[in-house]
């Protein structure tokens, strides 16, 4: 099978640009994963996030795991769970307006390098947008746009952590699933593995790599590219050894932004016939949708929110 998509931004300033824009370009075709190397956030800065998460987790979190394990009676399972996951999360919000100050158990430092963290992945976010329109022939920004409602995208982050799971076989770190959004910018633990994406009906391991960024689209950047980009399933394997981190941020469209196929990339067969494969569709409607069906296919979604479309 073809190697996990490694890209190093800082080839995009060089002679290699043509290869590399190359590299994207087969990655949001064929895998809807990849990641990124030499990303301009500064490696020593990534070092004191995790070690601040990590610190977090143990003196504010781990507790609390403990006994949801023991409430739920999750210790020595004999049949497979399939209606939760083995995982620790707690959600920071940034955009429109950020809920940090609302957070309890978080330090100063924490709280303060997290706001930092955030404004560099949503600058890099929008350069991988950029790049994205420049790869399939859109106006710079085009993207970025698409995204805007009238208070801009939402963006937020999803704090995990994967503690060691004694019967890894009864129950997933998190069930397999798409993103309903736009642009997910992962850092995950550079030591302990997990994360699987599903290629050509197979699983794949997406390699930890130390400071490295995992990217992954979403159901909306597969509606906006009419298909040329999609969303990837994946999933988190727990690991019976080592508690894994991870970071994911999400840069999503603001929930009353329009979406639908970027006219460009529409064939005028499809236009004349109203046949397409996507519909249109306010962000938030689609959301309330993927609430209630998060962990099945995306197909049905696409065709439910079609269904309203046109009712």
């Amino acid at each position: 099978m073809a190697k996990f998509p490694v890209i190093n931004m800082e080839k995009l300033n060089g002679e290699e640009r043509a290869a590399t824009m190359e590299l994207i370009k087969d990655a949001c075709e064929n895998w809807g994963f990849f990641e990124v190397l030499n990303h301009g956030i500064p490696y020593d800065f990534m070092d004191k996030i995790e070690s601040l998460t990590k610190e977090h987790y143990k003196k504010c979190m781990e507790q609390r795991f403990r006994e949801l394990v023991a409430s739920k009676a999750l210790e020595g399972l004999q049949a497979e769970v399939t209606d939760m996951d083995w995982e620790s999360t707690f959600y920071l919000r940034h955009l429109p307006e950020s809920n940090m100050a609302e957070i309890p158990d978080l330090t100063d430092e924490y709280r303060k390098v997290m706001k930092e963290f955030a404004l560099k992945l949503e600058k890099l976010a929008e350069e991988l947008l950029d790049l994205f329109c420049e790869n399939l022939g859109l106006e710079k920004g085009y993207l970025k746009k698409a995204f805007y409602g009238e208070k801009g995208p939402t963006f937020g982050t999803k704090v995990s952590n994967y503690p060691p799971c004694p019967t890894p076989d009864k129950i997933k770190g998190l069930r397999a699933h798409t993103e309903a959004g736009g642009i997910i910018l992962l850092f995950q633990d550079p030591q302990v593995g997990g994360l699987q994406l599903l290629k050509d009906g197979e699983w794949v391991d997406v390699p930890p790599l130390r400071h490295s960024i995992v990217i992954n689209l979403g159901d909306q950047l597969e509606v906006i590219t009419n298909g040329k980009y999609k969303s990837v399933e994946h999933r988190v394997i727990a690991q019976t050894d080592g508690a894994r981190m991870s970071i994911a941020s999400f840069y999503n469209p603001g929930s009353d932004a329009v979406i639908y196929p970027a006219p460009a990339l529409v064939e005028k067969e499809e236009e004349e016939e109203k046949k397409g494969l996507y519909p249109k569709f306010v962000f938030e409607d689609y959301m309330k949708l993927y609430a209630l069906l998060k962990f099945q296919a995306k197909e049905p979604r696409f065709e439910a929110m079609k269904a309203i479309a046109t009712a």
